[in-house]
């Protein structure tokens, strides 16, 4: 067998067991992501505890509940009996993860963690184990067979058990009513917080940076202003401030060979009429959807009025990496 097949082994087993996991879920599930829901409603946390692997596997699914919604902290097991059960308070929710459920430090830990108001949730592969009896919930990570060729290192069995947590992470999401603005608060750092979070006012180049004209302006005159305001674009407005139309160095090219004299004629003439706009007010997401779906490179920002207060190059969507 070559490292390919081995590869494919190694996947075939966990998923299988995956699988396995997907068809026994039961009401205990139902009942651990209510007492979770109950606890954060309330203002609780879900307070995470495991050994070795599984201790690391609580690491990620404590990350995966703080960043949907669920404040979730980390236990260490073996610092938790030297003064950090100060974390603990009643009304938390404790999630225990161990295999065996016969985790020594677990065990240990469990009385002092009873003497607290709390519900304790137990993820372990033996539903006859101590840690699973001394729990309100069991949640049945048993594996048929690890992945590791001596069936000894924890491959399945921690697989199993995250996938169990990130399903708790997803089912709580949605019962919560988590929405993906709400994941963009806990993320202002990421692509999506951007995208999200950002308004276009934010980033719109402002009237300074703008090249507003007459409709009588001469093209001449418009193409100084775009060049002074270091534009591709000039806003064409009527007496009131209100926006006409807009003239890009593209339309100056296309009109430029077929109009003899061009430069000394109205732009109103060749101004696009009734140009796409955005509010200032609205996400600067939708530029990005804006731009692709109508071919432009500048997009006019007005106000409710219809009067031109910025503008969005397609340059400033890569400048503030909304793409």
């Amino acid at each position: 067998m070559d490292h390919l097949e081995k590869a494919r082994r190694v996947i075939g087993l966990e998923i299988a067991e995956v699988q396995r996991l997907m068809v026994r879920l039961d009401d205990s599930f139902v009942q651990a992501v209510e007492t979770i829901r109950t606890c954060v409603e309330n203002r609780g946390k879900v307070v995470v505890v495991g050994v070795g692997k599984s201790g690391h596997v609580g690491d990620k699914i404590a990350a995966t509940l703080t960043s949907t919604g669920s404040p979730a902290v980390v236990l260490n097991s073996l610092n938790a009996l030297h003064g950090d059960l100060g974390v603990v308070a009643d009304g938390d929710v404790i999630l225990a993860l161990s295999y065996s459920g016969e985790t020594e430090e677990l065990i240990n830990l469990l009385p002092a963690l009873q003497r607290f108001s709390v519900q304790i949730i137990a993820m372990t592969g033996h539903e006859k184990s101590f840690l699973a009896q001394n729990s309100h919930v069991h949640l049945d990570v048993g594996v048929a067979q690890e992945a590791c060729p001596l069936n000894l290192a924890p491959t399945s069995s921690t697989t199993v058990m995250m996938v169990l947590g990130d399903a708790l992470a997803m089912v709580l999401l949605e019962a919560r009513g988590f929405k993906k603005e709400d994941f963009a608060r806990y993320h202002p750092g990421g692509r999506l917080g951007r995208t999200l979070l950002l308004k276009v006012h934010q980033i719109m180049r402002g009237a300074d940076q703008m090249a507003v004209v007459a409709p009588e302006a001469s093209v001449r005159e418009v193409l100084h202003a775009m060049a002074k305001a270091r534009a591709g674009a000039a806003e064409v407005v009527d007496a009131s401030g209100r926006l006409l139309g807009i003239f890009t160095h593209g339309d100056f090219g296309r009109h430029f060979q077929t109009h003899p004299g061009l430069l000394e004629k109205e732009v109103g003439e060749f101004m696009t009429r009734n140009p796409i706009t955005i509010r200032g007010d609205q996400l600067a997401a939708e530029v990005l959807h804006i731009l692709e779906t109508h071919r432009i490179d500048d997009l006019v920002v007005v106000d409710a009025a219809n009067v031109p207060v910025g503008v969005v190059d397609s340059q400033d969507v890569a400048r503030f990496r909304l793409i």
